[in-house]
């Protein structure tokens, strides 16, 4: 049977959204239960929104995500993409990697056509669970002309964020997911979309990498430093690792016994911060070997990191990569 124009496909991998647990209660859930025809079935009117075509990619907590979960997803949205009849994109996600997910994606797809992901911080059977209400306001999202182009967003109670500055800022809140002081970019009413900023890095179709010939990624370690942290657990990683990502102190600073070992590693080492908000550049590193996040988190290093080395060995290109995304 031919698909509706107009269909919105929802790629479902599990979480919290699709959660279970004891009738009523937050805490002790299993992610990952019910199927996405189930979170689907729950939301009154959906339907009416725009056709739907749901995908069970997976159905696991998002601690579980692979990178090649990551690649399937990328796969399916860019062969669908091609399919005039679909209109955009729905990925439903635990929310603890959700952010790392919306990043990959987003420099991976290749697709103008909306790429919306979703999830929510409390299980279907909890009290006032927000999944529905996620799960509906991202397929108006995606059905919306206003998300086309703009890349892979997140959407998540009421407001929209773009996959660079999405995080999750808290383990408990409905409003977890966030971007922290980069702000969202619009919000949601009724359903109707209202986008107020854009992001001027690059993305989806302008993105030089290219991931469908790759069946696995690149491995990258990250490494958070801390008072006494131990250079032979960096050492490990160097050794079994295609390149590091430290999460440093402050503007991104460690100790000299991790200065030594990185300055002398042959793999590109990335420095990052474990503090929520800053920016580190290439004047502000102080060893050889290293490369500036900017304000790239340590996750979503690793990430570019990781996509960065499909490319090239190279460090400085690599480093321009990450001035550059």
């Amino acid at each position: 049977m031919a698909r509706k124009k107009g269909t919105i496909l929802v790629l479902a991998t599990g979480g919290t959204i699709a959660g279970v647990g004891e009738q009523g209660n937050i805490a002790g859930y299993r992610p990952g239960r019910l199927t996405a025809d189930e979170l689907l079935k729950d939301i009154p009117n959906i339907e009416d929104v725009a056709p739907i075509e749901t995908v069970q990619i997976c159905n696991v907590n998002s601690d579980d995500i692979t990178a090649k979960i990551w690649l399937e997803l990328a796969s399916i949205i860019n062969r669908e993409s091609k399919d005039e009849n679909v209109k955009g994109f729905v990925i439903t996600h635990g929310t603890d990697t959700l952010e790392e997910t919306a990043y990959f994606l987003n420099l991976t797809v290749k697709t103008a056509k909306s790429v919306i992901i979703t999830g929510a911080m409390r299980p279907a059977t909890a009290i006032s669970a927000d999944g529905p209400m996620n799960l509906y306001q991202a397929v108006c999202a995606a059905k919306s002309p206003e998300t086309e182009g703009q890349g892979v967003l997140a959407v998540f109670a009421d407001r929209i964020y773009t996959a660079r500055a999405v995080t999750k800022t808290s383990t408990y809140q409905l409003t977890a997911i966030s971007a922290g002081r980069m702000g969202a970019i619009g919000v949601i009413r009724d359903g109707k979309v209202y986008l107020y900023e854009t992001t001027n890095k690059p993305h989806t179709s302008s993105s030089e990498f290219d991931v469908s010939h790759l069946d696995r990624l690149p491995s990258v370690a990250i490494l958070y430093f801390n008072v006494d942290a131990s250079k032979d657990l960096l050492q490990f990683a160097v050794d079994h690792s295609n390149g590091i990502v430290i999460a440093g102190a402050g503007a991104g600073e460690f100790s000299l016994d991790f200065g030594k070992i990185i300055e002398s590693a042959r793999i590109p080492v990335v420095v990052s911060s474990r503090v929520d908000d800053g920016l580190i550049t290439e004047d502000m590193l102080l060893f050889k070997n290293t490369i500036a996040a900017n304000n790239l988190s340590p996750q979503k290093a690793a990430v570019l990191l990781r996509l960065a080395l499909t490319v090239t060995n190279d460090k400085t290109r690599i480093a321009e990569m990450f001035a550059k995304y």
